[in-house]
């Protein structure tokens, strides 16, 4: 499976942030990737983190996932879209899924919230998801969920998850040797691919990159660079040995 991350500059507004991820959508097509994930509130932009970011527009955001599901369907790719949506409980965080025939499949909330962004009006979803594109069943964990709490990543792994993907925004981070450890750690104690997303961004310390069930880094963005990260995994790699031997009723 050729997969595709966007590591892409931070909108401006959400009408930039559904040009930038039309753009790199078509990139994704030039490149053959089969599915191609973007950073965590590409549209409208993620609150909280240093830049403006317009109030929420329930229209744009609907008239978004109906853009970019038509391209999807025109360039046949998956694609990943994290963005902003407004439900009865409130704002959230999400990541859409849609096929390559443009079927929207759903989508997954970010269910454990970053303190600071309890001041954003942001509030948590509940349940988790998994998702299947051309026979690949894959998890979703957004952020600070996939770095500070594994149990996100775990589940969609004993489900049969053979990659997740990582939405964030990771900006000037003084602990970056955290983050990237961390997220190794989500591989290898599952033995999944891990695809995590971040956006391209002034000071950076922590890129996307694409971990192997091994805890291998198998390809690594570049600091402050737009990119379109590509790469082709063999999915049978991703044996899940950990994942299978984990006993949640030892816990009890």
């Amino acid at each position: 499976m050729r997969i595709g991350l966007a590591q892409t500059r931070f909108p401006q507004s959400a009408i930039e942030g559904l040009e930038i991820v039309k753009q790199m959508i078509k990139q994704a097509h030039l490149n053959q990737c089969e599915l191609v994930c973007f950073p965590e509130s590409i549209i409208p932009g993620l609150r909280g983190v240093g830049y403006e970011v317009a109030e929420y527009d329930h229209e744009f955001q609907s008239s978004a996932i109906e853009e970019v599901s038509e391209l999807a369907k025109e360039f046949k790719i998956s694609i990943i879209l994290p963005m902003e949506w407004k439900d009865d409980l409130g704002l959230h965080l999400v990541a859409f899924v849609i096929d390559q025939k443009g079927k929207v499949l759903g989508y997954q909330t970010k269910n454990q919230i970053d303190p600071d962004e309890d001041f954003f009006g942001y509030v948590p979803g509940d349940g988790r998801h998994l998702f299947e594109i051309n026979h690949v069943k894959f998890g979703i964990s957004i952020c600070h969920e996939g770095l500070r709490y594994p149990e996100t990543v775990r589940w969609a792994a004993v489900r049969g998850a053979s990659i997740v993907f990582h939405p964030r925004f990771t900006g000037n981070e003084h602990n970056p040797e955290f983050v990237d450890k961390a997220m190794a750690c989500r591989s290898l104690e599952n033995n999944i691919f891990y695809a995590s997303v971040n956006y391209a961004i002034e000071n950076q310390k922590s890129t996307s990159s694409l971990i192997s069930p091994s805890g291998e880094r198998l390809v690594i963005g570049q600091k402050s660079v737009e990119e379109l990260l590509v790469q082709d995994i063999e999915i049978e790699q991703a044996h899940r040995l950990l994942a299978k031997r984990y006993k949640p009723d030892l816990l009890k």
